[in-house]
Order: C-alpha cells, then sequence, then structure tokens
C-alpha cells in the first residue's frame, strides 16, 4: 500500500502506509505539521517547564507537575509496556520529531514565546496523555469538602454536591437496529471539555494493510482511544466519574538523613529532593519533591494516590488493539487493559453486537478516601485491591451514557445531574427509524431539564412589582428551551445568577481556603453554589428564606428588561495559552452565539453566578452509521489545523455553532490530491502523486534516458524501476510526484527523510530535512525554466509541507545542477559518498535551502531563476 499523507474538503488528514510502524510514524508527522503548538506545549507542561515561556500564569502548573511526578511517571509506564506497543509509541515521536521543526516554522506562537524546540523523548506522548487526564477524576474537590467540613461541619460534606462534572463530561448513546431505519445500530454523541484552541481532538483516517480506522485522536497520542469506527465496529466513551485518586494528610518529620513520614507500621524514608521552575518575566521558584508510600506530595502535607502512579500503567496497550478491532469482543477485551481515565464504554458491530459497560482502574478502600482529606498514618485507609469486576450491562435496547449516577454508580461519589441523560433516553425512545442524518436533532436539543427548581421558586412569591409579575408570567410560560435567539432564555440565565449571588453571600466562611495555587478554582463558593444550586436549594436550609431571594433576584431582573437574545451573551470564548484570536487579521469575524445550557444536551457551560461567556462545550461531535461508515458524520468546533491563518483553522466553525454535521468520509480521489502553484511568466506547475503502475512507462523512460545518468538507474530492467517504485510507493518516508506545467509532465520529483536514507549518514542531519530529487524529462533547452521550476517546488516544500530546511545531492560530476542550485540560493555543503540503486556508488555535493532564506530573497526579488 503506498504512504501518502491527503485531506478531504474540510482538511482532515487521512493517512496510509504499508503496515502499522509506518502508518503511525505518518500520525506523528501529521500531529506535528498541524498541532506543533498545541502538542509542544502539552509536553512541557507534562515536563512542567511551561512558565518558562508563558509566565508566572503557568507556574502553579508547572509546580504541580513537578511534585506529582508527572515526567517520571510517565517514563515509568513507557519502560512498562510490551515491546509491540513501545515500539509502535516510538515510530510515533519519531515522525514528531522530524516533521516538529517544519510545523512549528508555521505556528505564530513560536516566534511570539521565542519558544526552541527540543527533541521528544519515547515515553512522551504517555507524559500529555497524564498532563491531560490527571485532574479529570476532580481529586481537588477532597479539598474543597474538607474545608467545607473545617468550617460548617460534618453535616455539611454532602451539601455542595454539584452532581455535575466541573472539568469534563459527555454526552453518548447507542441506537440498536431495532430503532434505526437501516436496521443497524448508530453510535453518537459528544464529549464535553474546555473549549480549546487549537482543539483538544483531531479528525484522522488512518488505513493500511492490517485496518483502517476513522476517528478522533487526541494531538499528541498515537492511536484513537476515545472515539473510532473500523468499518465492522464503532465506539466512543464518556467519563465515568470515577473516584480513584486519593488525598493523604502526611506527617512528615526531617532527619539527618532527609524526610521520614509516618505511616500505619511507624515512620518511614520518604524520597525527596529539589527542582527549580523556571519563569519567564519572574524569579525562578525551587520546589521540594517530596514522595511517601502512599504517593508524592502536591501541596503541604497532602499526597496524591494515582493508580498510573501506583502501577506504571496507563493503558496505552489499548490504543493498537483498538485499531484492529473488528467486533464488539475486540473492542471489549481491547478495554480490560484500560487504566486512566476510568470511562464508560459504548460499541456496535455489523454483526449486532453491543456493549455497554465501564473500563479502567478503581482501588477498593475506605468510603472515606472517596470524600476528603484522610489520614496517612491510619491503615484503614489503604488501598485493598481493585474494583472487579467493573460494572456492565447487557443491551437491549437505545442505551444512554451522560455521567449520570447509572452504570458507573458504584466507582464514584459525584455525578452529573440525570437532566441530559433523562432527555437524550427520551428523545431515543421516541421512535423506532432513527439514522444518521437526523442524529443533530439530538446533538442541539436545548431542553434546559434543571429550570423548573428555580422556576418553581417564583409560584407563590406575593408583593411583587408590575414588572416582576410580568417578568413571571412570562418565565412560568416559557417552554425551557435556551435558544439563542430567546429573550426568555436570556432572563431565566440572568434571574439564576442574581440568585447564586445573593445565595453565595450566606457561604462567605468558605471564602479565602488555603491550598496550592493551582487548586484555587476548586476552593471558589462561587462556582460551587453555581453548580450545586439545585442540590441546595432542594435542602432547605431553615437559615436561608429561598422565597426571599427568589423574589429579590425577580425584582432584580424585571427592573433591567427588556434583556436581549441569550446567544449575545452567551458567546463561545475558546481558551488559548496566549489569549491567541480565533480570526486571523485579514479575516471578518462572524458572531459565535450560542444555544444550550450546563443541563441541556447542547451542553454549552459558563458559570452561572458568574459569566454568560462559554467555555466548556463539545469538543466534538460524532455519529458512526454500522450501516454504512461513509455515511458517518462528525464536527470539532474549530478545524483541522492548529495554525491561524490555515484554510481549515475554523472551517467547521459555523456547522459547529448551528448543530450541524459535516460528512466524515469526505476524501477526495488520488488524482485529485495534488498541489498546484502559479509561477508569473511561467504557469501553473501541478505535482500529483506518481502510480507506480498508472506512470511506470513515463517513469521508466525518463530514469533510463541518457540525461538521468547520474540517477544510477539506467542499468536497471523495467521489472526492477517497477519494484524500486513501488517499494517507494509504500513507505512513509519517501515520496514520488509527476510534475506538470500547464498539464504536461516535465519532471520527476522524489522527496525523501534523510534519516531513513543512505544519503542521512553521509551528513548532519537536522530535525525536519527533506532531501529532494529532480529530474528534469528530455527535451529542448528552455531559458529559466528550472530556476522557475525550483521556485514553485521550494514553495511546495516549504509552505504546504512546511519543512524549515531543503536538502539536495547531485553528483559532483554534475556541475549544472550544481550551478543552478547555487545560483538559487543553495548553500553548498560537504561532498561524500552515497550507495545507489544499481549497486554503484556515487560521490555527491550536498547543498541546503532553508525556508527563511528561500522567503527573504523570495521578497526581496534576490533569487537568480534564470
Amino acid at each position: 500500500m503506498n504512504a501518502r499523507v491527503f485531506r478531504d474538503t474540510y482538511g482532515v488528514p487521512h493517512l496510509q502506509a504499508g503496515d502499522p510502524l509506518a502508518l503511525v510514524y505518518l500520525q506523528g508527522v501529521n500531529a506535528a505539521r498541524d498541532r506543533a503548538w498545541q502538542i509542544e506545549l502539552e509536553r512541557r507542561r507534562y515536563l512542567g517547564t511551561s512558565a518558562a515561556f508563558l509566565g508566572p500564569d503557568a507556574a502553579g502548573w508547572d509546580v504541580f507537575a513537578r511534585q506529582a511526578r508527572l515526567a517520571d511517571t510517565a517514563q515509568r509506564c513507557f519502560e512498562s509496556l510490551d515491546d509491540e506497543t513501545r515500539e509502535w509509541v516510538t515510530a510515533y515521536v519519531e515522525g514528531v520529531n522530524h516533521a516538529l521543526p517544519g510545523g512549528a516554522s508555521r505556528a505564530p506562537e513560536f516566534a511570539e514565546t521565542r519558544l526552541t524546540l527540543q527533541e521528544w523523548e519515547p515515553w512522551t506522548p504517555l507524559g500529555i496523555w497524564l498532563a491531560v487526564h490527571v485532574l479529570f477524576a476532580g481529586f481537588p474537590t477532597k479539598l474543597w469538602r474538607t474545608h467545607v467540613a473545617r468550617q460548617l461541619g460534618e453535616d455539611a460534606l454532602d451539601l455542595f454536591t454539584s452532581e455535575g462534572p466541573h472539568g469534563a463530561g459527555s454526552n453518548g448513546w447507542l441506537i440498536p437496529g431495532s430503532h434505526t431505519a437501516s436496521g443497524q445500530a448508530i453510535v453518537a454523541g459528544d464529549p464535553h471539555r474546555y473549549i480549546e484552541s487549537p482543539g483538544v481532538y483531531q479528525q484522522i483516517r488512518l488505513t493500511c494493510p492490517e485496518y483502517d480506522v476513522l476517528g478522533l485522536a487526541v494531538p499528541g497520542i498515537p492511536g484513537l482511544a476515545h472515539f473510532g469506527h473500523t468499518g465492522g465496529v464503532a465506539w466512543a466513551i464518556t467519563n465515568a466519574m470515577a473516584d480513584y485518586q486519593d488525598l493523604y494528610a502526611e506527617r512528615l518529620r526531617r532527619t539527618a538523613t532527609g524526610v521520614e513520614a509516618l505511616c500505619p507500621d511507624g515512620w518511614k524514608p520518604a524520597a525527596a529532593h529539589r527542582e527549580v521552575v523556571e519563569v519567564a518575566g519572574a524569579d525562578p521558584i525551587e520546589v521540594e519533591v517530596i514522595e511517601t508510600e502512599r504517593g508524592p506530595i502536591i501541596q503541604d502535607g497532602i499526597s496524591l494516590r494515582y493508580p498510573p502512579r501506583v502501577t506504571g500503567r496507563l493503558g496505552f496497550e489499548v490504543m493498537a488493539k483498538l485499531l484492529r478491532a473488528t467486533t464488539v469482543a475486540d473492542v471489549d477485551s481491547a478495554f480490560d487493559e484500560w487504566v486512566e481515565p476510568v470511562n464508560v464504554v459504548l460499541a456496535a458491530d455489523t454483526a449486532g453486537g453491543l456493549l455497554h459497560r465501564t473500563a479502567g482502574l478503581v482501588p477498593q478502600r475506605h468510603a472515606s478516601n472517596r470524600m476528603r482529606v484522610v489520614p496517612a498514618w491510619e491503615a484503614e485507609h489503604q488501598w485493598e485491591g481493585w474494583y472487579d469486576p467493573m460494572p456492565r450491562e447487557d443491551v437491549n435496547g437505545p442505551v444512554v451514557m451522560a455521567n449520570a449516577r447509572e452504570l458507573a454508580a458504584p466507582l464514584g461519589v459525584e455525578f452529573a445531574a440525570p437532566h441530559r441523560s433523562d432527555r437524550i433516553r427520551e428523545l431515543v425512545n421516541a421512535r423506532d427509524d432513527w439514522s444518521v442524518d437526523d442524529m443533530p436533532s439530538i446533538h442541539k436539543d436545548t431542553f434546559l431539564g434543571s429550570a423548573g427548581f428555580v422556576l418553581d421558586l417564583l409560584i407563590d412569591l406575593e408583593d411583587l412589582s408590575t414588572q416582576a409579575v410580568a417578568l413571571r408570567t412570562e418565565l412560568l410560560a416559557w417552554d425551557r428551551h435556551m435558544d439563542a435567539e430567546s429573550t426568555t432564555a436570556s432572563s431565566y440565565a440572568a434571574l439564576r445568577k442574581a440568585l447564586i449571588a445573593r445565595l453565595t453571600d450566606h457561604f462567605t466562611i468558605l471564602e479565602d481556603a488555603e491550598v496550592a495555587e493551582l487548586f484555587a478554582p476548586w476552593m471558589d463558593p462561587l462556582t460551587h453554589v453555581s453548580y450545586a444550586l439545585e442540590n441546595l436549594v432542594a435542602a432547605n436550609l431553615p437559615e436561608i428564606n429561598f422565597g426571599w431571594l427568589a423574589r429579590e433576584a425577580l425584582e432584580e431582573v424585571a427592573a433591567h428588561k427588556p434583556r436581549p437574545p441569550w446567544g449575545e451573551t452567551h458567546q463561545l470564548s475558546p481558551l488559548h495559552a496566549l489569549r491567541g484570536p480565533v480570526f486571523a487579521r485579514d479575516e471578518e469575524p462572524y458572531d459565535l452565539a450560542l444555544s444550550g445550557d450546563h443541563h441541556c444536551v447542547m451542553s454549552t457551560s459558563s458559570l452561572p453566578g458568574l459569566t454568560d461567556m462559554c467555555i466548556r462545550a463539545s469538543a466534538a461531535r460524532y455519529a458512526w452509521d454500522l450501516a454504512d461508515r461513509s455515511a458517518s458524520r462528525w464536527v470539532v468546533p474549530l478545524g483541522a489545523s492548529g495554525v491561524l491563518g490555515d484554510p481549515h483553522h475554523h472551517d467547521q466553525l459555523p456547522f459547529w455553532l448551528s448543530g450541524s454535521l459535516a460528512p466524515a468520509v469526505a476524501a477526495t480521489s488520488r488524482e485529485d490530491r495534488g498541489y498546484s502553484v502559479e509561477v508569473d511568466g511561467f504557469g501553473t506547475v501541478r505535482l500529483e502523486e506518481a502510480d507506480p503502475e498508472r506512470d511506470l512507462d513515463l517513469i521508466h523512460e525518463w530514469v533510463t534516458a541518457e540525461r538521468a545518468t547520474y540517477w544510477g538507474m539506467g542499468g536497471l530492467s523495467r521489472d526492477e524501476i517497477a519494484a524500486t517504485y513501488r517499494f517507494l510507493d509504500s513507505v512513509p518516508t519517501h515520496h514520488v510526484y509527476v510534475v506538470r506545467l500547464d498539464d504536461a509532465p516535465v519532471a520527476l520529483l522524489q522527496t525523501y527523510d534523510p534519516q531513513a536514507d543512505p544519503a542521512g549518514a553521509a551528513y548532519d542531519v537536522k530535525a525536519g530535512d527533506l532531501g529532494l530529487h529532480l529530474l528534469i524529462a528530455p527535451g529542448d533547452p528552455q531559458p529559466g525554466f528550472t530556476g522557475n521550476l525550483l521556485q514553485a517546488l521550494a514553495e511546495f516544500v516549504f509552505v504546504q509541507l512546511g519543512h524549515p530546511r531543503l536538502v539536495v545531492d547531485p553528483d559532483v560530476r554534475n556541475t549544472r545542477a550544481i550551478d543552478r542550485f547555487h545560483r538559487t540560493g543553495f548553500t553548498l555543503g560537504p561532498e561524500a559518498k552515497i550507495p545507489q540503486p544499481d549497486g554503484s556508488t556515487k560521490t555527491a555535493q550536498f547543498a541546503f535551502l532553508t525556508k527563511a532564506q528561500f522567503l527573504s530573497s523570495k521578497r526581496s526579488g534576490t533569487r537568480d531563476y534564470s
């Protein structure tokens, strides 16, 4: 199979290669080209070195990353992988290392922060995975509960239960064939995450002889862990809301030799050392890293125990196995090895197999461990093995997973309120002829099931102003849909915000909790009142007159009528580490108004007591069709590219804002996957992927011609040449293109990765180098022809492919070619001997052209194209 990267209408990469290692290498290359800033930022975060270029705002995270030992844990987990998985992950990292310099040259954030590249370690994907998910189980909430119990008493420990995820959640539903028009299942949903720029998911297709998988990748991570469709089976996950991380209060003492911690069986040595966090624009921070038998100290006197640190496993073995899955049984078996985070899994296959299970590691321990910080020196709080078997259930009809207290209830403490789950279940059970085209009607449903508990407070209010009576009448008649155009939805949101503000005033004693900087957001009373509002109202606290608070809130909002539409204040605000914009300077911004709300199926979350701006919502939406994978649909909030100004940076945003889905299989034909560039006064230069069968006559004629003497293929037979180009077509490191000028074939271009070519052993290879061989077709010489052609090819290498440096290695006897390259701006390098395809050896004259040199001379017009 040929090794190729091509893109569909939306710039989504479709990768194909001859084997899984070549394919995952290409996936790494693609991640570096499309998401260089994003993945390098995530790498620096797991290492705890992001403040060195982001400044003081990132220092709190870096201190935590060092103290939690994320980097060391990632390396341990990598070393515990089986040989095959380690090789697979390493191939991905090699692809990243090769393409990252080119990707970085396209991403403006590198220049803005002056961030310089470093080579990725083989375990970097595991470190990124840890950094992305270590807060998923919400262990900082245990700091909050401990604080509440201290200030308000043990009876208040559950008072602020939100039954709602503070950080991440998802919708997912499986509609079996009994409820679809096709008779085959549909798996659909949308993971809820903070909406980041670039996006946290990357649409991708991975194809090799062993499998062909469509899905959502996490940039920096090989494979498709969460959402995929292999043709035979499709799967999806949501956060199980399990509790699998514990916080321990440690008693530490200094000794002559170091630090000791009090354990159930006495004082034991703790590992301790110091590290320095560099901070741009501020003094460095010295960090003491201490680890007890429970785990690393993550703030003064409190240690964190989490499964990957305990077991040395993350579950990365599952990643490659999922790609090979063809049945539900394959998916089920693969997830048996899953560790972090704990998920609920749905899957369906074309044979009618259905799956609904949890996956991951959850420790067995004392019930109080789940609620709060517990004493490390008491034996009853030690872990006692793992929860086994993990909950699962047989599927007999439509299944919904929305982080609610259902299948995963034995594994956790706080779950999502049932509003999303109940609404999706109501919708999917309403008919039995669903199709993938119908899925947006569920994805974008805006009914707010939680509105009732606030509206009920208004019913019996007395002594209201005329304006307040009118507003109450309007709200009680409202259909409870949070639509962007609705002014009533906006009034409801304003009422809720006013109620939350007044209620928070009753809990000022909970302000100013002393925690590490990173955990401060988890200790904000306004945040907790916002998410726990339903529970607080239901608790009917005797010291709080909710009727009075509701009356005051209603009067406040009524006095400020009319309200603008909900979408005017409920706007998408993607997070970017440098607060970068969504739109480039030369683009016309458009409205980012959103429908939905936290408890809607179209979950577009704000912080209800503070702002209407939306920072958390569907990080992707998908609908997998088991009847016809090509009919599947998906969308992401922004686009395939993480580079501002790229045509595919946010071209899916209009679909996402409206709740629509785009075709998941929208690939163009091979003939349409070329690259064209106009060269003034020369014509249209087009590069098309060579086909070893279709183009063999042309290739054989050109490489055996007398003018191709220096190519070293003149002595090869037609069959040998065919075999050579079939091989080049099968590997991800070498590519062959037929170059056309105004539709006429004029040259053969071959590119190669010097790290996978004999040429690479003959010079000092730099990361991101791309080698080039150019063979001009036989014909009459034309003035300026080669120079103009080289200009077009340089555009292709530097702009389209994003490589930072171009390498050529003509035979030293080919003085015309050497002179041509030199006049075009190449810098001559060393001479060296390189083996040739026919078994001979050539002495090559290396020459180099950097992207900076090319662009500079292009702007100044100093390059000689004659």
